[in-house]
């Protein structure tokens, strides 16, 4: 009797153990940490969805999430795409990370930045990447060397940009997953959409980060015309049709997966977030436009400025948060001044996780405003700083804006108060000194603090063992004439440009330099002329055979950090080669 009592006990104990293992691998558990969503899309401003009161643009499904949700009216992003993006996955100010421009070299995220699938990799979740990156496209800066598992991406800052697949327009495209090329069938939103499901179904019995980075709304303006055209019909513009017809898009998508996660059980325990990664592109029409009588001239929240811009237009934009087992939601709506870094620290707080290392986040968490609309009170009191550069090195006070509760003091010098004037339209400098003073005493310590490095090159290595081949295209020039060929239309003209390569030559030996117009496998032919590689104070020259498709010259390189360039002179053209192979011979 004995013996059965102590076999039975031990029974009870291993079917609770047992029981307690299957609720931590399911989707419902209380135990399991919250799946993540987040959901940037691309040149959507303030005023691009239905629920900030635009009239003319349909996004029910937007509109609803926004009502299940925590929406961030006062939430603020860099002015253009890929410093957007580095501030988002670091929590950090992108000029501190290496990132300031869009091209040029200065959209490559520095390596020894810790990003956001870091930090969710380490914490056993699984992580993806779905779309757009823009944060570098050699080896080490591409998503699958920084924390992603499965990166399915397309290249450069956009669909049909000179790092991207040769003939990429939107339809039917090759993308990049973990650096293979694939083919695709339909449009590029639907298709990262799809991804991004498999991705989720995949992984549904653990917890998952999934970073959903469409390259809609960006230009060139395509989408089907069942989108665009119920646009059309009602007087809109054509251009500003094709976007709102690609945000229209965008929201039939974002109705399929609050569907699946419905339908697979995830919806309670993920926290889904929507947002943006700069202002309007094409939300409001250009003044050439207006003049042609559009009834219709666009939408956007009140403010002034449009991407790139440090007008407040540029860089406020839509964001929705919904966790409803962390009861995060119900609608509610929040003023408080936030930003893109804060997400990192925000995801560490409320998902409970270990950093891998220690990290200064210039962002803070969100947990406690989201949780509760009077906490979060050491938020209100802050001060931060949008800026576009957009050139090689940064410039004090350029096309800035500090922003303190409702002041924004632009480029040093121009003050408004949003409380009255949410347009910016009257500057109060002369009647508010002190808050002047204030504002820019704040930013010279974050000038001081972030400009630490701004001499310094990202460089890409050369001759690693990880990437022996390596592919640098002018989309990362450092431009020395002409305008950089950054997408590739303008490949296609044969732009008279030339630009310099910062890279790291890791391995002394004997390289293969190969020159080209196009990427390999599409048809160009040089013309007869001369072609030359400098390497630092090394230079080799060699004639261009007539009719040849690319050109290869061998070099010794030493150790250590260089500049390369290139120069194809064909009778009175003088350019740089768009694409260079680098390969290093002696492995």
């Amino acid at each position: 009797m004995q013996c059965f009592s102590l076999l039975l006990c031990l029974f009870v104990a291993l079917f609770c153990e047992l029981k307690d293992c299957i609720a931590l691998d399911g989707p419902g558990s209380p135990e399991r940490k919250p799946n993540v969503i987040l959901i940037m899309t691309d040149d959507m401003g303030y005023g691009d969805v239905g629920i900030n009161g635009n009239t003319m643009l349909k996004t029910p499904h937007l509109d609803t999430l926004a009502k299940q949700s925590v929406r961030m009216t006062d939430f603020h992003v860099d002015p253009t795409c890929a410093e957007t993006r580095a501030a988002l996955m670091t929590g950090r100010y992108s000029c501190r990370t290496g990132v300031w421009h869009t091209i040029m070299g200065r959209s490559i995220l520095r390596a020894d930045e810790l990003t956001m699938a870091d930090v969710f990799a380490s914490n056993g979740y699984a992580t993806g990447i779905f779309g757009k990156w823009h944060l570098g496209d050699n080896y080490p800066f591409l998503p699958r060397h920084r924390g992603f598992q499965v990166e399915f991406i397309h290249g450069g800052g956009g669909v049909s940009q000179t790092p991207d697949a040769w003939g990429n327009d939107y339809f039917d495209d090759t993308y990049f997953r973990n650096g293979k090329p694939e083919k695709q069938k339909g449009y590029c939103t639907d298709v990262f959409f799809e991804a991004t499901l498999d991705f989720i179904e995949d992984n549904r019995d653990k917890p998952f980060f999934a970073y959903l980075a469409t390259n809609a709304a960006h230009g060139p303006y395509r989408c089907a015309k069942e989108y665009s055209q119920p646009y059309r019909d009602k007087g809109v513009e054509k251009t500003m049709s094709s976007f709102y017809g690609m945000i229209t898009n965008i929201d039939d998508n974002v109705g399929k997966l609050c569907e699946k996660l419905n339908e697979l059980g995830l919806k309670e325990n993920t926290i889904l977030i929507f947002t943006s990664d700069n202002g309007t592109a094409r939300g409001m029409l250009k003044p050439d436009a207006i003049k042609k009588g559009y009834e219709w001239i666009g939408f956007n929240g009140g403010l002034s400025g449009t991407k790139a811009s440090k007008l407040e237009g540029g860089h406020r934009v839509p964001f929705f948060v919904r966790w409803p087992d962390g009861k995060i939601g119900g609608g509610k709506e929040l003023s408080t001044l936030t930003a893109q870094f804060d997400l990192l620290p925000t995801f560490v707080d409320l998902c409970e996780l270990k950093m891998p290392r220690e990290v200064e986040f210039d962002g803070s968490s969100l947990k406690e405003l989201w949780l509760d609309p009077d906490g979060g009170s050491d938020l209100n009191d802050r001060t931060l700083v949008v800026h576009s550069q957009r050139i090689d090195k940064p410039e004090k006070w350029r096309s800035s804006s500090v922003m303190k509760q409702n002041w924004r003091l632009i480029n040093g010098k121009y003050l408004y108060d949003l409380d009255s004037d949410r347009a910016q339209k009257k500057d109060v400098s002369r009647k508010y000194p002190e808050v002047v003073k204030e504002l820019r005493s704040s930013y010279d310590k974050w000038w001081k603090s972030v400009s630490k490095q701004f001499d310094e090159y990202v460089r890409i290595p050369l001759g690693t063992d990880a990437d022996p081949n390596v592919l640098l295209t002018c989309h990362d020039w450092h431009v020395t004439e002409g305008e950089v060929p950054w997408n590739q239309g303008k490949i296609k003209r044969d732009l008279s440009s030339n630009g310099f390569w910062a890279v790291d030559v890791r391995q002394a030996g004997k390289y293969k330099i190969t020159l080209r117009a196009r990427p390999a496998g599409v048809d160009y032919e040089f013309k007869a002329g001369k072609a030359k590689v400098k390497v630092g104070d090394l230079e080799t020259e060699t004639d261009i055979m007539d009719k040849s498709d690319s050109i290869s010259l061998s070099m010794k390189l030493p150790v250590g950090p260089t500049l390369v360039q290139t120069w194809i002179s064909e009778g009175k053209k003088n350019r740089g080669a768009y694409y260079v192979e680098v390969k290093r011979l002696d492995q």
